[in-house]
């Protein structure tokens, strides 16, 4: 039994392993999917993926992957967007994020977002998702510590701040020069050392307990109800990342910090 993980802000490789044994992969980038599916893999997982400056992990290599007989899920970040666009095709979605897409209550790709160091840094987050600060002042108001309106108006701060700018320190300043009640800001101040909710680390540690459990026997391979159409934007798909995968096989590897 072979299982993927494609992962790296939300939760690191060393982190993941004790909850699944599996084969951990960098962050999703297009054709990924697709070449690690032609290793014929009982599932891929997907926590995280790249996008701005790097081309996103494809609908397309996903459905193809699953035609193959290769389940895929996808959960917290990049995986919980595919998860919600694709589950009427059979990707499976693990976790609040992802249910929150599948709702509508979610619609932006910005809820995911962050920017990261590079691959020999741990791929390690430099900005705070807007899906974890939500979290977090929702639980800040469950706590008593903040007042509904107050969490409102710090909710929307942090949406209307550009994702690498994400951060509790400037959104309290933020808020300050806003004018929102000191005496608020303050007790979240002090509620944020151990209130913190990292809500896209808790999804993807339930995405490894799902698959964990339900690749743990002889699991039957991926049925899917479509017939998969190669396009000509498929093929452009798969012959890139094919040549991408011989040049890196020969050339130093490259990365960028853009990611949800």
């Amino acid at each position: 039994m072979k299982l993927y993980i494609f992962t790296g802000p939300t939760l690191s490789a060393a982190e993941g392993k004790p909850w699944l044994d599996a084969i951990f992969l960098p962050p999703a980038a297009q054709g990924d999917v697709y070449l690690a599916a032609r290793e014929k893999p009982l599932a891929i997982g997907i926590i995280d993926g790249y996008f701005e400056r790097v081309p996103s992990v494809s609908h397309k290599e996903i459905l193809w992957a699953m035609a193959q007989g290769v389940h895929v899920l996808g959960a917290a970040s990049m995986g919980a967007l595919r998860a919600a666009e694709l589950s009427f095709f059979g990707m499976a979605g693990v976790g609040a994020i992802y249910e929150a897409y599948a709702r509508g209550e979610l619609d932006a790709d910005d809820e995911v977002a962050v920017a990261h160091a590079l691959a020999e840094d741990g791929y390690r987050p430099l900005n705070e998702a807007l899906v974890n600060m939500r979290a977090t002042l929702h639980a800040a108001e469950r706590a008593g510590v903040i007042p509904a309106d107050t969490r409102a108006r710090l909710e929307a701060i942090a949406q209307a701040t550009f994702y690498p700018d994400r951060c509790y320190p400037l959104l309290l300043r933020q808020a300050a020069n806003d004018g929102l009640p000191a005496e608020h800001l303050e007790a979240l101040k002090a509620f944020l050392p151990g209130g913190r909710v990292d809500r896209k680390r808790l999804d993807a540690i339930a995405l490894l307990q799902v698959m964990a459990e339900r690749f743990a026997g002889d699991a039957a391979p991926k049925q899917v109800r479509y017939h998969f159409n190669p396009t000509d934007a498929w093929e452009c798909i798969r012959t890139r990342a094919e040549s991408n995968a011989l040049m890196a096989a020969t050339m130093p590897t490259t990365t960028t910090t853009k990611e949800v």
